[in-house]
């Protein structure tokens, strides 16, 4: 059920679980706008799935560059000689710190600035791949610190926090927009057809096979 006469924003970075997300919000909000992110992200195709996504919805979409990344930090998303690796005791490779944190921030803004209470991300705790921003307890603390910092509260909805992939999966089948999945980016590698064998590749495609769901994206290898 749709709340009354609401609004939300939601940060769409042309993945599955963001996608996943836009399609839930768009059955519980009135009005939807998008946010996403040019971070200096070595593959620019998450960019032009966001785009297309955002158009085949009827989603106002904001693309906000940012560069702050490149200057201040060393990982595989910003950084094409950083090698995509998972690290024993350690956070991934693909970790970008405050990534996150920003993200969200600047989303809170926007929602500020255009007087909308609810943010939709689509950061999840299950399958997280060790990153501590995907935490309950990270997006709790934003809540509170920016209420703090506004006077204002605002709701960071997480509708995939506490869901495997397969559980993300049946989600989107059940939303009716399993077919939004097919101009999704989740290759590391910014290959299309996706590679099939970097980590994101790989719980995808766990995901789908535990839900006995055909996946719509191409893999060079499967």
């Amino acid at each position: 059920m749709k709340e009354n006469s609401s609004k939300a924003v939601i940060l769409l970075s042309g993945g599955q679980d963001s996608t996943t997300c836009l399609a839930w919000a768009k059955k519980k909000f009135d009005k939807i706008f998008a946010i996403t992110f040019d971070y200096g992200q070595r593959h620019k195709t998450e960019l032009l799935s966001a785009k297309k996504i955002a158009k085949l919805s009827g989603t106002p979409l904001k693309i906000i560059k940012i560069d702050v990344f490149k200057h201040l930090t060393k990982n595989a998303l910003t950084d094409k000689f950083v090698k995509i690796k998972i690290q024993k005791n350690k956070l991934p490779t693909t970790f970008v710190p405050g990534r996150n944190l920003i993200f969200i921030s600047i989303a809170l803004i926007y929602a500020y600035q255009q007087n909308i209470q609810n943010i939709v991300t689509g950061v999840c705790q299950t399958d997280f791949s060790g990153y501590p921003d995907c935490r309950n307890e990270f997006i709790k603390s934003m809540e509170k610190t920016f209420a703090l910092a506004t006077e204002k509260k605002f709701k960071i909805h997480t509708p995939l926090m506490w869901l495997t992939k397969s559980k993300t999966v049946k989600l989107m089948q059940k939303l009716g927009s399993l077919n939004l999945l097919k101009y999704t980016h989740t290759c590391y590698k910014g290959l299309r057809p996706a590679c099939g064998t970097c980590p994101a590749c790989k719980l995808r495609i766990k995901g789908f096979k535990e839900a006995q769901i055909k996946d719509p994206l191409k893999y060079a290898k499967h």
